[in-house]
């Protein structure tokens, strides 16, 4: 069977033919194409972008997301847990929020200083 997606890895959105059997990929003009499409099928992964509570910034919510991507069942688990944290200010671009974040090894970020 041929299944068919755009890929998203670069600006180019090539559109990518993918047998599932072999999961032979044509359609690509770049190498990420390929690596992305079998991981789209065989394990699908997210970057994480939200927000966290921010007790002294300047605003009350303080945007986040993983520094590499988790694999998709686990989004709604990890906005859950994004839900009940609190940071106090002040914090830097990049700093750590949560290490390793159920167990994916990936780390929640700051996305700005506050």
């Amino acid at each position: 069977m041929i299944k068919e997606m755009v890929c998203i890895v670069c600006p180019m959105g090539c559109h990518l033919k993918i047998d599932t059997e072999s999961l032979n990929v044509t359609g690509n003009t770049c190498p990420r194409g390929p690596v992305y499409a079998k991981e789209e099928l065989t394990a699908p992964k997210r970057v994480i972008t939200s927000t966290v509570r921010i007790v002294g910034g300047v605003h009350n919510r303080l945007p986040v997301k993983t520094d590499t991507s988790i694999p998709k069942e686990l989004n709604f688990e990890c906005m859950k847990l994004l839900n009940d944290i609190e940071v106090k200010s002040p914090i830097k671009h990049g700093e750590i929020i949560i290490e390793n974040v159920l167990g994916t090894g990936a780390n929640i970020v700051a996305c700005r200083d506050m």
